[in-house]
């Protein structure tokens, strides 16, 4: 109603206001509704946040009291008729495109809609894309599609043209500290600096603020910036930096995928300790294996990528400080090492570094090896001499 704040199921979408008017709107009224979203911002601005919230709207009775069955089980993709996909792989193969687009067919089973929920909408290739696109040409009747990216640019054209867009911006900080404050119960201070150090990365801001390990790895992130004063130090800045998304990576991924073989091996009735096991066990053992190590491919990327977005904000807050800005810097808690770079850079050596930092992140993404493409840009690090 006029005059009213948004529906309670919205109370975890921070910093969308403009996003939570136009979805209020298309739960509330059919003209405004229709059968594609595409949702896209920076990562950690909330995107699969706002679609789960979305699809508790839709299905709510109450258009999203947030309490009741529809809207609890819709958040955490539980409910009947919300089907997610949420890929730890580089890519979304055809298959799992196909699967999805046999389950749109179908009607609801409790709800007003049938809601397919794919959160990297970004990792559909040309052939799994063009599976998709004819469920989004001729939509079945009741079957919502929401799909999330980082951006509009990488998502299929094909795929794109055939959706609504909606784009969310990265949150201001004191609204993702107050989240944290609320939601998850951490201290205002602590939840203010994970903030601040995540760039407003709600799920980042999430795991500075309660592990200290990962505080630790990105304080060693940032001091990188301040030692690299020669090819042997930028040599081993790369290694270091590569190092550390590796042992994360054992550190979260190992424990898991031995689960996984044991619960596998369970399931086929096989005996864990044999040395040798039947055909048809060896091949889905495999099959698993391989899968596990796609997902550490793509976490060790995406563990890479974030400490090369902490090392770049030692250069933009370098950059401020330069310039002379009134800006709030990123990195105050290190504001040595940031006050040093500056020093040591003119403002056209910051902007080489970043944009040494952004061609490392392009070519990781293209599949460059990781230590490679970090070698090249630690080299362009160096701290000039003095």
């Amino acid at each position: 109603m006029a005059g009213e704040g948004p529906a309670p199921i919205w109370r975890d979408v921070v910093g969308q206001a403009e996003t939570v008017t136009t979805l209020t709107r298309a739960v509330a009224d059919p003209a405004a509704m229709t059968h594609a979203w595409l949702f896209t911002g920076p990562p950690g601005s909330g995107r699969s946040t706002a679609a789960r919230a979305f699809a508790g709207a839709l299905l709510c009775p109450s258009g999203g009291c947030g309490e009741c069955r529809e809207c609890r089980t819709a958040l955490d993709g539980t409910h009947a008729d919300v089907d997610v996909l949420a890929t730890e792989a580089l890519s979304i193969g055809v298959a799992a495109t196909r699967d999805l687009v046999q389950l749109a067919g179908r009607s609801p089973s409790v709800g007003r809609y049938r809601i397919i929920l794919v959160e990297d909408a970004d990792r559909l290739t040309e052939q799994s894309g063009n599976a998709l696109l004819k469920a989004l040409e001729e939509p079945t009747p009741r079957t919502v599609w929401l799909l999330c990216a980082p951006s509009l640019e990488d998502v299929l054209i094909t795929v794109r043209s055939r959706s609504r867009h909606v784009r969310l911006r990265t949150p201001p900080v004191p609204e993702v500290a107050q989240l944290l404050h609320r939601r998850d119960g951490i201290d205002i201070g602590m939840a203010t600096y994970a903030a601040r150090a995540a760039q407003s990365h709600i799920g980042l801001a999430k795991r500075l603020a309660t592990d200290e390990g990962a505080r630790i790895r990105r304080r060693d992130t940032i001091a990188m910036a301040g030692r690299i004063r020669g090819v042997s130090d930028a040599v081993g800045a790369a290694a270091d930096l590569l190092q550390i998304a590796e042992q994360e990576r054992d550190r979260t991924l190992e424990a898991r995928a031995a689960a996984e073989k044991e619960r596998l091996l369970e399931t086929l009735g096989a005996d864990p300790s044999a040395r040798t096991q039947p055909p048809h066990v060896r091949a889905q053992v495999t099959a698993l294996e391989r899968e596990h190590k796609t997902r550490a491919t793509r976490f060790t990327r995406d563990m890479v990528d974030r400490a090369l977005v902490d090392l770049l904000s030692v250069y933009r807050d370098a950059l401020v400080l330069h310039a002379g800005s009134p800006v709030a810097l990123v990195n105050e808690d290190a504001r040595p090492v940031v006050e040093e770079v500056a020093r040591a850079f003119g403002g056209e050596g910051l902007l080489g570094a970043m944009e040494a930092i952004a061609t490392a992140r392009e070519r990781i993404a293209a599949n460059v090896a990781p230590l490679l493409a970090l070698e090249a840009m630690a080299v362009s690090l160096q701290l000039p001499s003095r």
